[in-house]
Order: C-alpha cells, then structure tokens, then sequence
C-alpha cells in the first residue's frame, strides 16, 4: 500500500516539475527530500528525462530538413534584401539629386532674373519718377483743364506746364552733365578696372578676350564684367534720353551727347608733354583711353540709339591714329630697353582689353612691330657697352682652371670640348680669355631680350625666328665686330693681347652653330627650315681674327723698324767685323721670343707672320742700303752689312716657327744674298752675261739696284784714293767700277727700250 501510494506521490511530483514555473519548483523539491524512497523517486526522475529526450530527439530528426530548408531560404532572403536596399538607396540619391538640380536651376534663375533686372533699373527709375509726372501734366493740359472751364487757376496752371516741362527737362540735363563730369574722372579707374580684368583673365585661362557676335555687332565680353557700372551711375544719361524722348526732342539729346563725348575724347586722347619719362604716365594714358571706351559700349548696349556702332567707330578711328601717333612720338624718346620691353607688354594688354570689346586693334600691332626697330637699336647699344666693358676688363690670358667644378662651370658657359685637356691633371688653363665665354653669354642674353619683345605679338614661330637672327646678326656684324675693330686698334695693345684676340675668335667662330641650336630650342624652328636666315657670325669673327692677323704682321714690322732705327753702320769702314751688329743680334732676339708666343697661333697664322716679318727685315735692309742719305758704302762696310745678312739667314734657317718646308723662309732675304754675293764676290761678267736669262745666279738683282749701290762705291773709291792716284790696282779698279757702271746703263738703257 505505501509502495502504490509512493508511486502515486512521486508520480504527482513529476508531474507539477513538468507542469510548475521554475520559480516555484523550491517547494515541491522540498517535498521529495522530505519524503522516504527518495532514490526511488531519482530513478522514476531519470527514466522520465529519458522519455522527455527520446521524445525530443524524434521531434528534431522530424523538423531537421525543414531548419535547413528555413535556413537557406532565409539566406536567400538576405542576399535579396540587401540588393534592395541598395537600389532604395540608389532611387532616393537620384530622387534628391534631381530636386538638387531642380533647386539650383532656380536659384541660377533668380540670381540671372535680378542681374537683369538690375541692369533694367536704372531705365526704369526715370520711369517711375518722371514719366508720372510729364503723363500727369499732359492730362492736365489735354483732359483736365479744358472739362474744368475758364476759371482763373486753370489759366494759371496752363501757363505754369511748359515751365514745369522746361524746368523737368533742365533737371534731368543738369543730372547729366554731372554724369558726363563723373564718366571723365571716373575713366582712368573704369579703364584700370577693365584692364585688370583681362590680365586676371589670361592668367587664369591663358586666353585671349573674345568677341561674340549679336545681330551683326560685336557684344563684349567683359560687358557683364562688373567694372564701369560699379563706378558710374548710368541712370542720368537714361533719365535724360526718357525724358527728352518723351518730350519729342531725343534728336537734340542725341547731338548734344555725342558732342559732349567728342570733346572728352579729343581730351582724353592728349597725352601730357612727360608721358615718355615713366611707365606709369603711358599706364595712365591708357586707362583713361579704355575708360571712355568702356563707357560708350556700355552705352551702346543699354540704350536704343543714343549712340550707335558707326559713331562708335568713328570715335575708336579717331583714337587709333591720335593714340599711334602720340606713341611713335613719346616713344622715340626713349633709351632704356626694359621700358620699351615694358611698353611694349602695356599697349599688347590695352590692344587685347580694346579687342575683348570688339574694336579692331591690327594697327596697334603694326606700331608695335616698328617699334621692334627701335628696341633692336637700344639693345644694340646697350651691348655695344657690355662688350666694351669686357674687352677693357679682359687681361688677354688664357683661364686658368684650378679644380673640375671651376672647369664644369666654364665650359657649362661655354660650349668648349677638348679630349686632349680633358685628360690633363689640375691645375690647367682653357687656350681662350675670360672674354670667349663672358662674350658668347651675353650672345645669349641679347637672343632672350629679342625672344621677350616678340612674345604676345601674334606671330608666328617662323616670323619670331626670323626676327631673332636678324637682330642677332646686326648684333654680329654690326656690335661685336665694332668692338672687335676697337680692341684690335686700341692704342698699346701688344702683340701677346692680338695673339689672344686670333684665339678667342677663332673658339667664338667654332661656337656659332651652337647659337644657332640654340635659337632653334627656343623658337621651335629647325635650323635648315627653307629660306631661314642663316647668322653671320662665323664671319664676324673671321673678319675680326684677319683684322688681328694683319695687325700683328703690322705691329711686327714697326719693332722691326724700331730696332732699325738703332743701326749705326761706319759707311766708310775700311774693313767689316767678324760679328752681327748689336741691334741686329737684339732684333733676333725679340723675334724669337715673339714667335715663341705663336703657339697657340694656328699653323698658318704664324707662318705668315713669320714670313712678313723676313720679308720685311730683308726690304728694310736693302732700303737703309740704298738711302739717299747714305751718299758713300765702302767694300768694308758693305761686308759688315754682310756679316748682319748671315745672321738674319742663320734665324730662318733655323726654323723660328714649325711647318716651314726646306729653306722656304730664307727666300725672304734672297734679293740681299745675291745682291750681296755679286758685290763681294765682284761677279760682274756672271751677272752682265747672263741677266735675263732664266738659269741667272743673280736673277733677284735689279740692275737699278745694283747701279744705285755701285755709284755709292764709286764715290767712295774716288773719295779714298784722292791722294794715291798714281797706284796702279787703285786705278784698274776704279777704270773697272766705270766699266761695270757705263754696262749697267747700256743694260738698263737696252731694256727699257
């Protein structure tokens, strides 16, 4: 009985843990322990929790495939899900962009609504302050006053309506002339402001004002640009057109506008008499130039007929010639090239603001193109004094170079390549002066100053590269070989400064083709474009180098003749002496120091040099031979004189400078040689045998010569033997002299016959 009855309990307890709120479970746990058979109740509680689970499990395998289907369906739906909430997203930017727009298109409406009805305004104002007025004193005098009778205040106010018409009129035109009062003061300042505007213009978008065309005129495009309606009231001169066209007399406002502005155009166009000293005085004669112009195309387009193109033209005609006019006068003042450089930048941005407004402005260009002339010519003259002062401050010696960043330097200067000094070790020297590479920069900058003026001209590359060698070839032929000339004839310049000159020029010669490139790079023109001007500067400075050439072969002769002048030959020496006179042994001496420096001479250059100076030693010997002043020559004198040829043949034969082939310098004193072998060696019957024959030992012996320097022996032989007549050898050679005299006269007498 109590085994049923426990039974019974423990399965009334099972049911109310399955059935209770586990917060109230405390009590029927309670009763469990509690109770008796209490591990029989754990066992019915196990078995019960494995039906439970068993129960469950059944469940969870029955609904499994169903989960897994929920689950991928819902990753489905997922997926799905965010697709649409992309394109919600994307749908409802669209949807605020357009009412965006929408937004914005009205707001661009209304700020374009108000900027015209702002330029209407001042048309309007008039309206609503005196039309009004005028409309109500027609009324009166048409309507109102007739219905009103013949009273006394009628015929008053009827009297007193042309006076307030007049009295309308004269208000508006006084306003008027204030307005033309405020336009002259005001358009030096409109006519900067539109300037201002197109230099803001170009350097933001790097373009030109245009023009667009309406209705067959040119509309500004600076004429919204805010400026001269900003400085000006403009509702005068619209006030005053309104009245005076309601008024019926718009043709005598017209005229009287247009006159009035005539006479402040012929004002404004009159430069001041110092325009020319500053920029700033051609600045302001510009801006004020524009101002007017501004100001008559403002009023071109705000009013229907106050002016019109042709009166605007006729004005802008008048200027262009007074303005040209004025520039080519105040301009040829000028002497400074940075402020034509300048200048010429100022009228290119007042052409450019005038052409935003559509006046034709080619003329403007032209001017500026003969204005190019002029700064050529002060370029030119302002170089001609950088190339001065570098010949005065050249020491003529080549450049030493102490370290590879001093050489870098140099030749990034100049264009110079020289493998052999290359591989020399420092310290070296360049074979040219500080005036190669001080010359060949200022080259450079002289081709930039010409590039600067040619900018903004509207020129082509070809027309700008054109310009530029033309100007540089005047800088060639024309400055630098001034300059050349100048310090090749400079007074003291010694032979090592002339040797310098031959080779500084012949280094600038080899750099010509690089001015050329250079050009080229700059103007983007290919120097074998067809008919492109080629430069003259190679022969600049070949010109220059034989002007220095034929300089030191001249200064060479006159030391030569310096050295000459200290001969002091005994003419009536019995007998010569066994060496070279001093100031011969002294010449020698300086030509062979003076050759030495001609190593850096081309080859030729010193041959030549060489050659003129033996020539010319051996002409100025064969002259002090045959001086008039020199009445007598003994046989002892004459071989001293011989004993001086030797040695002047000993210097050639040595070779004082290399290329020489064989004896070809001892060809210079071949005339002296035989002259003097025929004398010495008393060769007569050799000489008088063969003359005229090709084979002739004494063919260089001019019979003249010989004659000439025999009968200075035969007054000498007289001379000495005055007292010893009677010696037979004296007297057969005097009978001999004679002989060989009354010969050379036939000779001389038979050949010129």
């Amino acid at each position: 009985m109590a085994s049923a009855e426990t039974a019974a309990e423990h399965e009334r307890i099972l049911r109310e843990i399955e059935s209770t709120d586990t917060n109230c479970i405390g009590p029927t746990l309670r009763s469990v322990y509690d109770g008796q058979e209490h591990g029989l109740f754990m066992e019915k509680l196990e078995g019960r929790i494995r039906n439970h689970d068993r129960e469950i499990e059944k469940m969870c395998n029955h609904h499994f495939q169903g989960f897994v289907d929920s689950i991928t369906e819902l990753l489905k739906v997922r997926g799905e899900a965010q697709k649409l909430k992309v394109k919600f997203v994307h749908l409802q930017l669209l949807t605020t962009m357009d009412e965006l727009k929408q937004c914005r298109l009205q707001q661009r409406n209304i700020a374009t609504t108000i900027d015209k009805l702002t330029h209407c305004l001042p048309g309007v104002a008039p309206t609503a302050l005196y039309y009004p007025a005028l409309c109500t004193l027609e009324q009166l005098e048409h309507t109102c006053l007739p219905k009103a009778g013949g009273y006394r205040f009628c015929a008053i106010m009827a009297e007193n309506i042309p006076v307030l018409r007049t009295h309308i009129r004269d208000v508006s035109m006084s306003d008027l002339k204030d307005f033309l009062e405020s336009i002259r003061k005001h358009s030096d300042k409109i006519g900067e402001t539109a300037m201002k505007q197109v230099v803001t213009t170009l350097n933001t978008e790097g373009k030109k004002p245009i023009m667009l065309s309406c209705r067959g005129f040119f509309v500004s495009s600076c004429l919204f640009v805010p400026g001269a309606q900003d400085l000006v009231d403009f509702s005068p001169v619209y006030r005053c057109l309104h009245i005076y066209t309601v008024l019926g007399a718009r043709d005598t406002f017209e005229n009287y506008y247009r006159k009035q502005r005539r006479k402040q155009a012929r004002l404004v166009l009159q430069p001041h008499s110092n325009m020319h000293e500053t920029l700033e005085g051609y600045r302001r004669y510009f801006n004020q130039i524009v101002g007017f112009f501004v100001v008559e195309d403002h009023i071109l387009h705000t009013t229907q007929g106050l002016v019109n193109r042709a009166y605007v033209e006729e004005l802008w005609e008048l200027a262009l010639s007074k303005t040209i006019a004025a520039l080519r006068t105040h301009s040829s003042y000028c002497t400074d090239p940075d402020l034509i450089l300048d200048l010429k930048n100022l009228i290119v941005l007042f052409a450019d603001t005038l052409l935003g407004y559509g006046f034709p402005v080619n003329q403007l260009f032209d001017m500026l193109l003969e204005m190019r002339d002029q700064y050529g010519e002060i370029l030119l003259k302002k170089w001609n004094q950088s190339f001065r002062q570098i010949i005065d401050q050249d020491n003529y010696s080549p450049i030493p170079v102490a370290t590879e960043e001093e050489y870098r330097r140099i030749t990034g200067q100049f264009p110079f390549q020289d493998p052999e000094l290359e591989k020399m070790s420092f310290p070296k020297k360049l074979p040219f002066s500080e005036f190669v590479p001080k010359v060949y920069s200022q080259l450079k900058e002289f081709i930039y100053a010409c590039l600067k003026y040619s900018e903004d001209l509207h020129l082509s590359s070809t027309e700008i590269d054109d310009m530029i060698r033309k100007s540089t070839n005047l800088l060639l032929t024309r400055t630098l070989s001034n300059c050349l000339q100048y310090a090749i004839k400079k007074k003291n310049v010694g032979l090592a400064e002339l040797v310098q000159i031959i080779v500084n020029t012949t280094h600038l010669e080899a750099s010509c083709h690089y001015l050329e490139e250079f050009i080229s790079n700059i103007t983007s023109v290919p120097p074998d474009t067809v008919n492109a001007t080629k430069l003259y500067g190679t022969s600049t400075f070949k010109d220059a180098r034989h002007s220095a050439e034929e300089e030191i072969y001249t200064n060479l002769n006159l030391k030569i003749d310096q050295f000459l002048q200290l001969a002091d030959y005994d003419w009536m020496a019995t007998q010569g002496g066994g060496q070279a006179s001093d100031y011969l042994i002294d010449l020698i001496a300086f030509l062979c120091s003076t050759f030495a420096v001609f190593t850096h001479l081309p080859g030729k250059v010193a041959q030549t040099a060489c050659m003129s100076a033996c020539k010319h030693l051996s002409t100025s010997l064969l002259q002090l031979l045959l001086e008039a002043d020199v009445r007598q020559v003994s046989m002892g004198a004459l071989q001293q004189f011989n004993v001086d040829v030797k040695e002047c043949e000993r210097f050639a034969r040595a070779g004082p400078v290399p290329g020489f082939q064989g004896d070809t310098l001892l060809l210079a004193f071949i005339d002296l040689r035989q002259l003097l072998d025929l004398f010495t060696q008393w060769d007569w019957s050799t000489y008088l045998a063969d003359y005229g024959r090709p084979t002739c030992k004494y063919l260089r012996v001019n019979p003249h010569v010989a004659l000439a320097l025999l009968e200075k022996m035969k007054d000498t032989s007289r001379k000495n033997n005055m007292f010893a007549q009677f010696r037979k050898n004296e007297r057969d050679k005097q009978k001999l002299i004679d002989t060989v005299v009354k010969q050379l006269r036939n000779l001389i007498a038979t050949h010129q016959s």
